[in-house]
């Protein structure tokens, strides 16, 4: 029988899915790119070092990304896969240090931060009463992917990652289906949908499929998203002041980071309020 970790969200049963930048080399800074846009200053390729990255690997301007213009920086989230490829796939040896090893090093980064994002879900899946019948598959696939993470460097290369996703994302599918038939009524199905700009002030979505849908700029003032599937939700720019999100499966910090919050926004036990809220 699968052990009951009901009560223990992933921010605190699995602190080693937090980002810690103090013990990582900058991967997010060096391996990924972006192009001058709205949510970057300038842009840069994959492989070369951002300008703002220091010797000592920190952001020389992480107190004030947004002023800058780098509000990309503060909505993006590698769920710990930087100090997990830092520090246990390249063992503590930077790509500085040991330049042979930084092309593989940028390489795996971004399969690692998937297999981390897989373990979040998964983790906080597990804590959900109503996806009991399904705890057993899903124990079985958390131990397959953190058994993953901590392949070697070529493994980690080789890999299918999309191929491993889609097995987990069944499952993750199946207890999005059980949590949100707790809701007891027929919820609303966005499940990709184009809500762009969508005025949902105040709107009843209660136990709605949400998974991958388009939020950008939509107004979502006093919505009820209790018990909403929420998992890659584009919430750039989304109002949601006066939302309620408790009980909503699958939100990332990266998602509330992107979104137009307040003081009122009523959160999920395993996030915090963003600073930037008013």
């Amino acid at each position: 029988m699968s052990e009951d970790r009901t009560a223990a969200p992933p921010a605190e049963s699995r602190p080693d899915l937090r980002a810690d930048c103090s013990n990582c080399f900058g991967l997010c800074c060096v391996a990924l790119p972006f192009a001058a846009s709205a949510d970057f200053a300038v842009g840069k390729d994959a492989g070369k070092p951002c300008k703002n990255l220091r010797t000592d690997f920190r952001c020389g301007i992480h107190t004030r990304l947004r002023q800058e213009g780098f509000q990309g920086c503060t909505v993006y989230d590698c769920f710990g896969a930087g100090q997990q490829v830092s520090q246990v796939t390249f063992g503590g040896r930077d790509w500085r240090q040991a330049p042979e090893t930084s092309r593989q090093m940028f390489e795996v980064f971004p399969v690692v931060r998937q297999l981390h994002e897989l373990l979040w879900y998964l983790t906080e899946a597990l804590t959900l009463p109503a996806a009991r019948p399904v705890h057993a598959d899903l124990d079985r696939a958390l131990a397959d992917t953190e058994r993953l993470t901590r392949q070697s460097a070529d493994d980690l290369a080789g890999l299918d990652v999309a191929a491993h996703r889609g097995r987990v994302n069944e499952l993750l599918l199946r207890t999005s289906e059980l949590h949100r038939a707790t809701a007891g009524r027929r919820a609303r199905d966005h499940r990709g949908a184009d809500l762009i700009g969508a005025r949902l002030r105040k709107a009843d979505l209660r136990g709605a499929n949400l998974r991958g849908a388009y939020l950008i700029a939509a107004d979502l003032t006093g919505a009820d998203l209790r018990g909403a599937d929420l998992i890659g939700a584009d919430f750039r720019d989304a109002g949601i002041a006066g939302a309620d999100l408790t009980g909503s499966i699958f939100l990332t910090q990266a998602q509330l980071n992107a979104a137009k919050g307040d003081a009122a926004t009523r959160l999920p036990a395993a996030l915090t309020r963003p600073a930037h809220w008013s």
